[in-house]
């Protein structure tokens, strides 16, 4: 194959991530060569064996230093953004992540003459409360005005086998007799796999989805926090108390164990903010086909991939016997 009839090269930011090895996976499957821009090239090697050899390559890149972007994206018809945190650490604060470096890639992708596809996050608006959310709402604003072609994807919360929502709390519920919900769990959800996800981007990258447009991902069904829960229990067969903590006093338990050093909190400060919200699909992305949906994709249910991964937070994992909880 000569150098001309080489397949397009996609550059996937994160793409050692949650939802980014899940993006690998996608565009190996549909042919692009990728290029995974990633802090630490050496521990991405797990993501080799979803491609054909030579097909995945890796470059080291930190949103926070600008050349680096730029070298990441040199060559690439097409850049995905898959980074994001959930809390900061060190100097990787949610402004430099997720602001400043999301802005730096549309920039590095303007000037490659790249197409983008960003992942951003229902809720994303410049005027939250939330420091996570504002970041992302700022993220989307500054990036449609340096690259107004630009493809923005808001996801709801995703589940899959990494996830950082179901798995968190299946291994809670191994250890704890009772778990929170958060401002009563009546804050509603629309879980959608991260499967899913990973195709709305293999069309954004195919050229099919409209460029300049706000995409709001949902799952099949709208659950509360508490429903999340429960079901999350009945797939690893556990019993436990669900108690009610107010918005309140689970922000001041964020704030302290926040300040705790070399340890992740169960929850954040910022988080609790989020949770005073929704994050389902707006009815206007709905009515215009901004959806899974309006895309030809039938959302994967809940029901049916919780149980390939949270099997192992049964009692006795695989060999437990189903419906019966401890």
């Amino acid at each position: 194959m000569t150098l001309a009839n080489l397949p397009p090269l996609v550059t996937v930011f994160g793409g050692s991530g949650f939802v980014g090895r899940h993006v690998v996976r996608d565009l190996a499957k549909r042919g692009y060569r990728i290029r995974v821009a990633v802090r630490r090239p050496d521990l991405a090697g797990f993501l080799q064996p979803l491609g054909t050899v030579g097909q995945i390559s890796f470059v080291q890149a930190n949103l926070r230093y600008r050349q680096s972007v730029d070298r990441a994206v040199e060559g690439a018809s097409h850049v995905v953004n898959c980074v994001g945190i959930l809390a900061p650490k060190g100097r990787n604060t949610f402004d430099a992540v997720q602001e400043f470096g999301a802005r730096a890639i549309a920039e590095a992708a303007r000037a490659a003459g790249a197409s983008l596809t960003h992942v951003s996050a229902i809720g994303a608006d410049v005027n939250s409360p939330s420091v996570y959310a504002r970041t992302k709402g700022r993220a989307e604003a500054g990036i449609l005005a340096i690259k107004p072609d630009a493809v923005i994807l808001r996801p709801s919360i995703i589940f899959g086998p990494e996830d950082s929502f179901f798995n968190k709390f299946a291994d809670m519920a191994r250890l704890s007799p009772v778990l929170p919900l958060i401002g009563g769990g009546a804050t509603r959800f629309q879980p959608v796999f991260v499967g899913d996800v990973a195709e709305v981007v293999g069309l954004s990258v195919d050229g099919k989805v409209e460029p300049g447009t706000i995409y709001e991902l949902g799952g099949q069904n709208v659950l509360t926090f508490r429903e999340c829960l429960e079901i999350m229990l009945k797939v690893i067969d556990r019993k436990r108390m669900l108690v009610s903590i107010p918005f309140g006093i689970a922000s001041l338990i964020g704030r302290l164990a926040s300040m705790i050093p070399f340890v992740a909190p169960p929850i954040t400060a910022d988080q609790v903010k989020l949770l005073k919200h929704d994050n389902v699909v707006s009815k206007a992305a709905e009515a215009e086909g901004r959806t899974l949906h309006g895309l030809g994709i039938t959302p994967t249910m809940l029901v049916s991939i919780l149980p390939s991964y949270l099997v192992q937070y049964r009692p006795h994992g695989q060999y437990s016997n189903s419906g019966r909880a401890a």
